[in-house]
């Protein structure tokens, strides 16, 4: 058992995302990543898929998920969004403020791969 400061979390970047991995397989986990993500407005995560179910708890601000199919989600702070593995799917913040996620993974690491399948190398650990 173990008490993690998020403050003092590694802070890891992709254009328009500040990412921090809040519990993962450093903090001793075998299957669970939690990931706390701030998407500036208008950015927009690259579409992908994991090899594991995600949920993602809106934390601040409001959006929309984008999956693979076509179908698009708008969602708002106070709501949760529930992928299933292997979606395709793209996390975008359409409001004027940064949208605060946060994402749960039934995986450690998580695996995480462009809509083709090819593996994504994140700039941080999960």
């Amino acid at each position: 058992m173990q008490v993690i400061d998020n403050a003092t979390t590694p802070i890891a970047t992709l254009p328009g995302i500040v990412h921090r991995t809040l519990a993962g397989s450093a903090a001793g986990l075998s299957h669970l990543s939690v990931w706390r993500q701030t998407v500036a407005p208008g950015a927009a995560t690259p579409p992908h898929f994991h090899d594991c179910e995600e949920v993602v708890l809106i934390a601040r601000g409001w959006g929309e998920v984008r999956a693979g199919c076509g179908t698009t989600l708008r969602f708002n702070a106070g709501q949760t969004v529930v992928i299933p593995t292997g979606e395709n799917h793209q996390i975008v913040n359409t409001g004027r403020a940064p949208l605060t996620i946060v994402g749960i993974f039934a995986s450690t690491p998580v695996g995480t791969f462009a809509p083709e399948g090819t593996r994504m190398e994140l700039p941080w650990k999960s």
